[in-house]
């Protein structure tokens, strides 16, 4: 296997030249006339190393975080070879989610929309018929959650006799949601000769061996692991006990003032009861995790995109592949499973060159989790101090302050003008102005709110040394995930006592309320 270790700086020294476009690929009309239209003129690195591999039908892992530009990269080649005039499937892309899919397949539809490309997307969730329906309309390229797509396989409503180019997206994390053998049975039904474009944030070694089954001689596409963060993300953590976790959420929320946010929970019931605390302190908030409908996720993805709410709260694999421009912040509510999904969740903010900031939350015993991350990306995070109320207050204050300024500049105040004047016959301008200002200053809401307490990431080195620690969900396989052998019974982290067990399933999943 030949490894290309790339940075952007080494590909441009090699081409001899400042940046590396488009046009140096040398694609058909059709395909440039739709790539200027999408507005992309420098190629990124793993665009830049992976197009032209592409072009030449060699098979390619490439390993690039979210936000590299990585669906073009595959993108661009396989409709590049796409025979418009053909009624065959000619390319399958694998991915592991509906979210995935969908954004997928909407950026391949406008890479090809000039060449006339086909493109449908199939995932769990959608009216099976409906999609048989789309199938018998000759789509040249499919994307598919691996369930769905063996479904059409074993229902022979989809034949892939005649696939030249195969794409799994985010392998690693497939892996992880126990689809390795629905990925082997679909290529198992792909012609022995055809090209294989396969993109993993790591390589664990069910992946390796797909490599080596289903792959001939691949080039590795790699991104250096001191490029997994950029640079223009100011990452923090905060030292937290769990109990104070949401109300120094919250006083984040109210100092910084953020325009679009993502909050991660760790579990789908985190996700829930976060959603709703937020919306009783007077957010407005939007979850998505794996339990919802389809419907009720791009819903809550439209509102977020409109900037109608406040906060996205979201577990890992639900907002895998989401490409929503213009989020400033990230919060790590809950430390994520392994370091490589932190990577993940930060990369939602500082794309397209713009800045972003990501806060996690560490507990005393997760310092482990804090050390694995800083490892992974080569980079210390700093060290950010609990928010006080006061400073919470001050922030909407600020908020009010720029709200007023910008009423001011907009110079459309002569129907007030009357009732300012008699005010400050009776009181001095000082006092107006702060009254206005409590008056539209949103002031922090101590509701008292109700979370379930999570058990602490346990890092792997200390899993093995705790042989009494217990995992659930079935875990990973990799990088860190386990339960400390002292949580508490009531969260189900050790083996209950024979009273625990005649308790009711209620008793036992006991809530801790957390009041401000």
């Amino acid at each position: 296997m030949i490894i290309h270790e790339i940075t952007e700086t080494a590909i441009r020294r090699s081409l001899n030249k400042l940046t590396i476009t488009f046009q140096d690929f040398q694609l058909s009309e059709s395909l440039m006339k739709a790539i200027n239209r999408m507005g992309f003129e420098e190629a990124t690195p793993i665009q830049a190393e992976t197009i032209p591999l592409g072009l030449q039908n060699k098979d390619v892992i490439g390993q690039a975080q979210t936000g590299t530009g990585k669906t073009a990269a595959f993108g661009i080649p396989l409709v590049e070879k796409i025979d418009p005039a053909s009624p065959n499937i000619q390319a399958i892309i694998i991915a592991p989610t509906r979210e995935l899919a969908i954004q997928v397949s909407e950026e391949l539809y406008k890479i090809g929309q000039d060449k006339r490309a086909r493109v449908l997307p199939i995932y769990g969730g959608q009216d099976i018929g409906r999609q048989i329906r789309s199938l018998k309309k000759n789509p040249h390229i499919i994307v598919g959650t691996p369930g769905r797509l063996l479904d059409h396989i074993n229902r022979r409503t989809m034949r892939l006799q005649n696939v030249e180019t195969v794409v799994l997206d985010e392998a690693d994390e497939m892996l992880n949601m126990g689809f390795i053998e629905d990925i082997e049975a679909i290529l198992s039904n792909v012609p022995s000769e055809h090209q294989t474009l396969l993109f993993s944030a790591t390589m664990p070694a069910p992946i390796k061996r797909i490599a080596e089954r289903f792959m001939t001689n691949p080039e590795h596409v790699k991104v250096k692991a001191k490029e997994m963060t950029v640079s223009n993300i100011q990452q923090f953590y905060l030292d937290i006990h769990e109990r104070k976790k949401f109300d120094t959420l919250t006083r984040l929320l109210d100092i910084q003032s953020p325009e679009l946010s993502i909050v991660f929970g760790r579990t789908k019931r985190r996700v829930d009861e976060l959603t709703e605390a937020l919306n009783l302190r007077g957010y407005t908030a939007e979850g998505i995790h794996g339990d919802l409908t389809q419907a009720k996720r791009m819903v809550a993805l439209r509102k977020f995109k409109e900037g109608s709410i406040d906060v996205l709260v979201a577990t890992d694999v639900a907002a895998r592949g989401l490409d929503i421009s213009g989020v400033t912040h990230v919060y790590n509510f809950d430390v994520p499973q392994d370091p490589e999904s932190y990577v993940h969740r930060i990369g939602r903010t500082g794309r397209a060159g713009r800045t972003g900031m990501a806060m996690t939350f560490i507990t005393p015993r997760e310092k482990d989790m804090l050390r694995a991350i800083e490892q992974t990306t080569k980079r210390k995070m700093d060290r950010m101090k609990e928010p006080t109320l006061d400073e919470a207050i001050e922030g909407q204050q600020q908020v009010t302050v720029d709200r007023l300024r910008t009423i001011i500049s907009e110079n459309n105040l002569n129907f007030y003008m009357t009732a300012a004047a008699e005010l400050l016959e009776d009181h001095d301008s000082v006092t107006v102005v702060a009254a206005a200002i409590k008056m539209m200053t949103k002031e922090p809401d101590a509701t008292p709110v109700r979370l379930t307490e999570e058990a602490p990431m346990i890092s792997k080195r200390n899993r093995n040394n705790r042989s009494s620690a217990k995992r659930r969900d079935g875990g990973s396989g990799g990088g860190y995930r386990g339960k400390g052998k002292n949580s508490r019974s009531s969260y189900g982290d050790k083996k209950r006592s024979s009273n625990d067990r005649n308790r009711s399933s209620s008793d036992r999943r006991q809530k801790k309320s957390y009041n401000s």
